[in-house]
């Protein structure tokens, strides 16, 4: 058994209404992808396990490899996690959370007097 565990890379970016959190988790079944946001702290995480066998004249081989990944990162804002949506795309998990209305950017007009 094979066991490799790693920290994906993590884009973070804001819109003007949102946060969007970009990973790259390639060949990752987004089905065992567990995304929580707790205090403004993102987690990403998840574990496969995958089997090959390969025949051979004698004997056959087997391996089973053990991938897991976990990722926690603070957000840079206030956010709704309640109403956070996920995409798989290309190899590419897209989390879109939007930001609490304090933490969106707010103009202020300037009186001449």
């Amino acid at each position: 058994t094979l066991s490799r565990t790693f920290a994906p890379a993590i884009n973070i970016r804001q819109t003007d209404n949102e946060v969007i959190v970009e990973t790259p988790l390639p060949g990752i079944d987004p089905n065992k992808v567990e995304i929580t946001i707790e205090n403004d702290v993102l987690t990403v995480q998840g574990r496969e396990e995958k089997t090959s066998e390969v025949e051979e004249k004698d004997y056959t081989r087997r391996e089973w490899v053990t991938q897991s990944f976990h990722r926690s990162v603070a957000l840079p804002v206030s956010v709704h996690s309640d109403k956070a949506d996920a995409e798989y795309k290309d190899g590419v998990l897209m989390i879109t959370i939007p930001k609490r209305e304090e933490a969106r950017a707010k103009k202020v007009s300037v009186k001449v007097k």
